[in-house]
């Protein structure tokens, strides 16, 4: 799908491009969303700008990443891509050149959704396709703030429910801590990845004066949620060795059962195995009371060591 944006009484106006006379001249952002073969080369035949192939974009070398060329700024960003159960980074391709953004990717991204919103119902947001680019960062960030404090929301609900005595379901709890992980994970590879990109613009003088101190203030959020991060990912650890904790408690307990079921019942099987045997000089076969006996004798070697397991407070 391709889009094209345009300012008009400083909003951002979209148009959906059909064909390629619907690429306008003022367009100041050409947004590529899984692009097909030919809107790859209705853009490039209709701004001379050459788009880089999905592999390109997936590579993971700094210089493949952040460059200038003669097709202008080249970045390669993560945006985390929020599917249910499992999120993961889609790197989405951003080129600034000739006063124009494009930027490819291969997923809808929420960012991009909350963006376009913001830009097209507040005048004055953005003034040129650097200050989109900025926006989308800046999108980006306050959106994984709201995850980061999902993550923490989920946190305290796990906690409680690791030292909650009545808490039976703890596989379900270690998988749940488990998937915050990851997902903490994937939200500070993201997270870093920004801040290498913002450094890297700050360094690379294609951000005019005024600009500056908004990616200035985006690092310094930037900073404070990988803070946050890092608690959150010392908290996960923490829980996941007391989740580990508890069910080898209750693992434990259930081998000490049938460990002192086995001791319990090891002298009536030893009394029951001596008069099991079927040897013919054998004076007690011959008692008249040997079987009530050898009863009595079973129940009081049974009952003898779970009286004294419980005297020792084994039980």
């Amino acid at each position: 799908m391709l889009t094209v944006y345009r300012l008009h009484e400083q909003r951002l106006e979209a148009q959906q491009v059909q064909g390629p006379g619907d690429l306008c001249e003022e367009a100041v952002w050409i947004d590529l969303l899984a692009p097909t073969p030919e809107e790859r080369a209705w853009v490039s035949e209709r701004y001379g700008q050459a788009l880089p192939t999905q592999e390109a974009v997936e590579e993971i070398e700094v210089s493949s990443r952040l460059f200038v060329d003669a097709q202008g700024l080249h970045v390669r960003s993560f945006f985390l891509y929020e599917y249910p159960d499992r999120p993961r980074n889609i790197t989405v391709a951003f080129i600034l050149n000739q006063g124009r953004l494009f930027t490819l990717r291969r997923e809808k991204l929420e960012t991009f959704h909350v963006f376009k919103t913001h830009a097209a119902n507040r005048p004055g947001l953005v003034s040129d396709a650097l200050d989109i680019m900025l926006r989308l960062f800046e999108t980006k960030v306050d959106r994984l703030a709201d995850v980061l404090e999902e993550l923490h929301a989920r946190s305290e609900e796990l906690g409680q429910r690791v030292f909650r005595v009545q808490e039976r379901d703890l596989e379900s709890v270690l998988l749940s801590i488990g998937s915050n992980h990851e997902t903490n994970d994937q939200l500070r590879l993201g997270l870093m990845d920004k801040q290498r990109v913002l450094s890297f613009l700050l360094r690379s003088g294609n951000v005019p004066q005024d600009k500056e101190p908004l990616l200035r203030e985006i690092l310094r959020d930037i900073e404070s949620l990988n803070a946050h991060s890092t608690f959150l990912f010392e908290k996960g650890d923490s829980l996941m060795d007391a989740t580990m904790g508890r069910i080898n408690i209750e693992q434990n307990k259930i081998i000490k059962i049938f460990s002192i079921a086995a001791v319990v019942f090891l002298p009536p099987t030893l009394v029951a195995s001596i008069y099991g045997m079927n040897f013919h000089f054998m004076p007690e076969l011959q008692w008249p009371w040997g079987y009530p006996l050898a009863i009595a004798l079973m129940v009081v070697s049974g009952i003898a060591p779970y009286l004294l397991f419980k005297r020792k407070g084994w039980l």
